[in-house]
């Protein structure tokens, strides 16, 4: 594959990474209204999750109660979701640096690699401090696997395409 080709294969990925963060990012600002959003879908009556993942309807339930108490009593402690979400968007920028020069910046992702990995024990770590279901847990770990999925993808692209610019 050309130098040209494998440029253009990592900032395709990276576009792809820094989309998914940003949307992640986005959506943790409006968290009160989407939970009420998602609590009417899942209890709707065509919903099948309150008969078959009665667990998730529960979840998802508690965590809206919890919420629109907060909101309407705490609202300053959503402010740290806010903090989040603004935290995905900085991380976001920080990969145009590989965007432009992924061998000088292959840092950046070599960083991504490692915060997906933290994802782990964070989860399962606070998970059970904040009793949050293990299962929960679980999806919140499937972001930093799936996460570094394509920067582990990308990295391998950079060391070929420095091994290339090298010869």
């Amino acid at each position: 594959m050309s130098e040209r080709a494998l440029l253009r294969r990592i900032r395709v990925w990276l576009v792809l990474f820094i989309v998914c963060l940003v949307l992640s990012g986005l959506t943790a600002f409006p968290l009160v209204h989407e939970l009420r959003w998602a609590e009417d879908l899942l209890t709707s009556s065509a919903s099948p999750v309150p008969e078959h993942l009665p667990a998730l309807a529960e979840w998802i339930t508690r965590v809206r109660s919890g919420l629109d108490e907060a909101d309407a009593r705490h609202p300053f402690v959503l402010y740290g979701t806010d903090w989040l979400a603004f935290a995905h968007l900085v991380i976001a920028v920080a990969f145009y640096g590989p965007y432009r020069d992924p061998v000088r910046n292959v840092w950046v992702v070599q960083f991504g690699l490692i915060a997906c990995a933290g994802i782990i024990p964070l989860a399962l770590i606070c998970g059970p401090i904040r009793d949050i279901p293990f299962w929960w847990s679980v999806i919140d770990m499937s972001f930093g696997v799936f996460g570094a999925i394509p920067l582990f993808i990308v990295y391998r692209m950079i060391r070929r395409l420095e091994a290339a610019q090298a010869a």
